[in-house]
């Protein structure tokens, strides 16, 4: 296989097109032409994590986090940002990172999480806006029931849990072709009146490429008449954080303690303990500060995510307890589930998870 053919398995999973503006994701080192030796998974790409690609002839590095987030202006090893991507280049090692693609993912690092402390009920806590469009054309309405299918096929009509859904009206279409025309239905010249089938579809905006490609391959007018637009509905299976429940309640401490030993970490630093019993469950993987409000709005009685600063804690006022688990702590899954993800899709391929340790902070 060659490297595009990988990350076209990884794009079908968490698109490129729906992680973050800030985010740096996709092919940061490497050529897609290149043929893959093996494949390293790993949560960050650090020197060590390149050397050990190097000793088990792995070619291309799947990371969770972007070795290169801001701007490189010069690689001279002055720091182990550039150390790193010199000696990926060195050695031929292309390196993906898929990061917030995942993070936004229904099934990604925050089910993870959801999924290790066994919680219920989950949804995305905050679900990305702008992210769905609509199509509507016109067409023959003999026709209709194929490009439809052919929409389905390509993406469009799926609402949650619903697939195929689509709004069909029937109406008569009229047009004159000119005298350059070479229409399918009509004659130049002259009005033509058609009865038709306006279809409606809504449909992600990673496929958007997709369902014009099969609107044009599938309609059978020379010029194609359809609206595409952006709705403000929010997608509700793409987004930051989730929430849950539990399968019952919890004291505060007892609780605590199972998410330290969950997620093996150093120590939990927390909000001043409310007294009252743990139900519902916010979590965001990663850095989450910016979701406490979101978290508080969802009812949540516990906040789990990491980086908080000092002032981050009073924002808790009392409605929820926020816990931070530590950035790598939270994410540590992570590359299990690209693993779990991949050796479905790849059988008999070398898929190698990573012994290096990456977590920068220790505890004592």
């Amino acid at each position: 296989m060659i490297i595009a053919e990988i990350i076209k398995h990884l794009e079908d999973f968490a698109p490129v097109s729906t992680a973050e503006d800030f985010d740096n994701v996709g092919l940061l080192v490497g050529q897609p032409e290149t043929t893959v030796t093996g494949i390293l998974i790993t949560l960050d790409t650090l020197e060590e994590v390149v050397e050990e690609a190097i000793a088990t002839n792995c070619n291309l590095i799947v990371s969770f986090h972007p070795i290169i987030f801001s701007g490189l202006k010069r690689l001279n090893g002055a720091n182990y940002v550039e150390r790193t991507v010199i000696k990926a280049i060195q050695n031929n090692i292309a390196i993906y990172a898929i990061h917030t693609a995942l993070d936004n993912h229904h099934l990604g690092v925050n089910k993870m999480i959801c999924d290790k402390l066994e919680l219920l009920n989950t949804r995305i806590l905050i679900p990305k806006k702008n992210n769905i469009k609509k199509l509507t054309t016109y067409i023959p309405t003999a026709k209709a029931a194929q490009l439809r299918q052919k929409l389905f096929e390509a993406g469009a009509g799926s609402i949650g849990n619903y697939d195929e859904c689509s709004f069909n009206l029937e109406g008569i279409g009229s047009f004159k072709p000119g005298e350059q025309a070479n229409p399918v239905i009509g004659t130049s010249g002259e009005t033509h009146f058609e009865k038709e089938t306006q279809i409606n579809v809504t449909f992600p905006l990673n496929v958007e490429s997709q369902i014009l490609k099969a609107l044009f391959k599938n309609h059978p007018y020379e010029e194609v008449a359809y609206e595409v637009t952006t709705l403000d509905n929010s997608n509700q299976q793409i987004g930051m954080g989730m929430i849950g429940e539990l399968k019952q309640e919890m004291e505060e401490v007892v609780f605590l303690s199972e998410i330290k030993k969950i997620f093996k970490t150093g120590c939990i630093r927390h909000s001043e303990l409310l007294g009252k019993p743990v139900k519902k469950v916010a979590v965001l993987g990663g850095s989450g500060s910016f979701a406490i409000e979101n978290a508080k709005k969802a009812g949540a009685d516990i906040f789990i995510s990491a980086d908080f600063k000092y002032h981050d804690f009073y924002k808790a006022e009392q409605k929820l307890v926020l816990a931070d688990i530590g950035h790598y702590e939270s994410e540590q899954y992570t590359k299990n589930l690209l693993h779990s993800y991949l050796s479905k899709k790849i059988s008999n391929f070398a898929l190698i998870l990573s012994n290096t340790k990456t977590n920068p902070i220790k505890y004592y």
